[in-house]
């Protein structure tokens, strides 16, 4: 039972991180948060909360954040709340703001300015006195440096994960290719082919990180197998077609590939017609963003070096991925190759092995 004069926030983002910094945040200032990391867990406190805001973000695994926002505006429950969206894409905060979000704030942002947001929002001010003039600021000096050591906290773990999982990126193409211009470039085709499949998967922040570290399960793929320079028998092959299980496994601890990254990483050798693996998924039962990345990965396969084979042309390689629509490859995904091609073709000319 909370408070009548209690202020309660909803807080829905898979960043642990940035919940427990908004939590604490917003606490300081005698804001009740609500917490939750996916979709199904705040339908489950919003069936017993009605909370006086809601931030949401639009990156959230397993659904889009706008249309979560649109049916927040269509529940009779939900439609008055006010709700501010945050992203770290301006293209995120437009789609959301059409969708009924009240506000919208870039990532990184201050969190004193969402307080701010949501105070004007609610129509209360509980940072009034702590965000006065100077001569009355002791409180809000405070405030402001927990906040600020919150933030930084958060912005080095941040930066943490991104250099283990860098360097986990140059260590994997060293072993596998002697390069990392093979990450470095299907990333870049796979991201160019999501904008023109399904723009709103940019917003999910681990997307990058699943196209770079797709095979990161490979580490675990003896050498005799992995650098095998001809075809693979029944056995080697078996073995080799556990990479996306180990990868999933080896990363699934870490919050920076905990979304779209994860499925991409587990799901990116499934085929449209079923025949894939490891869980033999069809049509849409396949994430989006794994079919996206399998075309991605195809291309790149074909014109690049590879122990067991030599490269095939960019004509080819286009020619027979053209040919895999509607068996091996989604048939909107192979029909946006084509569209974008000469994109991709720049990629594939710029980003080569040095």
């Amino acid at each position: 039972m909370r408070d009548s004069d209690e202020i309660q926030v909803l807080v829905v983002d898979d960043d642990l991180a940035l919940c427990e910094l908004l939590r604490t945040t917003f606490e300081l200032e005698g804001i009740k948060v609500l917490e939750a990391h996916h979709v199904i867990e705040a339908e489950r406190l919003l069936a017993d909360n009605r909370p006086d805001a809601i931030v949401l973000d639009i990156g959230l695994p397993g659904v889009d954040g706008a249309f979560y926002c649109e049916r927040l505006r269509e529940s009779p429950q939900t439609k008055t709340i006010p709700i501010v969206a945050i992203s770290g894409s301006q293209e995120a905060g437009v789609r959301a703001l059409a969708a009924g979000a009240n506000a919208f704030a870039g990532k990184p942002f201050d969190p004193i300015s969402l307080l701010s947001t949501l105070e004007r929002l609610v129509g209360v001010s509980p940072l009034e006195r702590a965000l006065q003039s100077e001569q009355t600021t002791e409180g809000a000096g405070e405030l402001r440096r927990l906040i600020q050591i919150g933030q930084r906290q958060h912005d080095l773990l941040q930066h943490s994960y991104r250099q283990t999982l860098e360097a986990l990126v140059d260590a994997l193409e060293s072993r596998d290719f002697g390069t990392s211009a093979h990450s470095r470039r299907v990333s870049a085709y796979a991201t160019r082919l999501t904008l023109e499949v399904r723009p709103s998967l940019v917003d999910d922040p681990t997307l990058e990180w699943g196209f770079l570290l797709h095979d990161v399960g490979k580490i675990g793929i003896p050498d005799e197998v992995l650098l095998k320079p001809g075809p693979l028998d029944a056995a080697e092959r078996a073995c080799m077609q556990q990479h996306t299980v180990l990868g999933e496994k080896l990363v699934s601890h870490i919050p920076l590939l905990q979304g779209a990254g994860l499925r991409v990483i587990r799901s990116h050798h499934e085929r449209w017609d079923g025949e894939g693996y490891p869980d033999h998924q069809a049509y849409e039962e396949i994430p989006p963003e794994a079919r996206i990345f399998a075309v991605a990965d195809a291309l790149d396969a074909m014109t690049g070096e590879r122990p067991y084979r030599t490269p095939v042309s960019w004509d080819e390689a286009i020619a027979e991925v053209t040919r895999g629509r509607g068996t091996q490859f989604d048939p909107d995904v192979v029909d946006s190759l084509v569209h974008c091609e000469p994109d991709l073709h720049s990629v594939y000319t710029q980003v080569q092995p040095v």
